[in-house]
């Protein structure tokens, strides 16, 4: 039997377990009061959406922080392998870094960073 085939059903299998449990669970589930399970406000009805609160303005700033975010992630598995590579690694990282400045410079030719 093909290995990748073997895999499929496995996943086949799994993929419907899983659709079945939750088919089960929305049956039988017993939904309490919408006022009961809000998350704030102690029952109380929200004065506006939950998305209404924040405006457009801070979705790009927010973009900026996660692209640095996630490249402190790369950084982190990175520092071991520099030592190991040298120098080639260290370029490629600031390689890295430089497209992530020019990022940033465009967002702050934008306006992104204004708190007006």
């Amino acid at each position: 039997m093909n290995p990748f085939l073997a895999v499929g059903v496995v996943l086949g299998i799994a993929a419907l377990g899983i659709g079945v449990l939750v088919l089960v669970a929305r049956r039988v589930a017993i939904a309490p009061p919408q006022r009961d399970v809000l998350p704030y406000g102690s029952g109380w009805d929200p004065p506006e959406h939950a998305l209404s609160r924040f405006h457009t303005r801070w979705y790009p700033m927010t973009l900026v922080f996660l692209a640095f975010d996630i490249e402190m992630l790369f950084m982190y598995p990175w520092a071991p392998v520099a030592a190991r590579l040298g120098a080639v690694a260290i370029i490629e990282m600031f390689v890295f870094l430089g497209v992530l400045m020019a990022a940033v410079v465009w967002a702050w030719r934008e306006g992104v960073f204004r708190w007006q």
